[in-house]
């Protein structure tokens, strides 16, 4: 994943009536932390930080004050309604440092016919270089049948990740489809309607 740039700004200010005229001057509020330093406060131009955060665990490269500074989105906060970012919680991260994350896990493929499949984890728990995150881990079910199972131990993952998850935890089932005929189906609806009359 390559590092997304931009320029920040320390704040001094801070509380709801600060958090909400920055938002109005384009800023979006953002707290770094990490490595036992103190935590700094900036502020992040709103239009350029929406887009760089859309994907998963993000990668910001910062300008502050002069300053560059590495740092992972940890932690977006939108407003419930209009679902604009309110404020962001960055984590300082060094090149070459690994670094816990969720990443998500896609479905590809197609099953044999007459199957179905439940995806029981959308994401999983990863160890990976803070400098080259994977945006996603896809799992393939390309000619899988009925009863077959995918667990977190089956997963491919990229280069230098480990995988933090449970080894046997189930990400995809897969099952045969099941169809109720309409003659099943009016006989189902025939029965309630007699039970019902009783």
């Amino acid at each position: 994943m390559s590092e997304q740039k931009l320029a920040a700004e320390v704040r001094t200010e801070f509380g709801k009536g600060f958090a909400r005229r920055a938002r109005m001057a384009g800023q979006i509020p953002a707290v770094i932390y990490g490595h036992g330093a103190e935590p700094i406060h900036i502020t992040l131009p709103a239009k350029a930080t929406t887009l760089a955060v859309r994907t998963a665990n993000a990668l910001l490269s910062l300008d502050i004050n002069g300053e560059g500074h590495l740092a992972l989105v940890k932690d977006v906060q939108r407003d419930p309604i209009k679902q604009i970012i309110e404020h962001i919680d960055l984590l300082t991260v060094r090149k070459g440092e690994k670094v816990t994350v969720d990443i998500p896990v896609h479905v590809v493929g197609e099953l044999a016919p007459g199957n179905v499949f439940n995806q029981e984890l959308t994401v999983i728990s990863l160890e990976a270089e803070a400098t080259h995150l994977p945006t996603a881990v896809e799992v393939s079910i390309e000619g899988r049948s009925a009863g077959e199972h995918i667990h977190a131990s089956d997963l491919v993952l990229p280069k230098g990740a480990v995988l933090l998850a449970d080894a046997d935890a189930l990400v995809v089932n897969i099952s045969e489809a099941t169809e109720v005929s309409d003659e099943e189906a009016s006989e189902g609806s025939a029965g309630a309607s007699a039970a019902a009359a009783e």
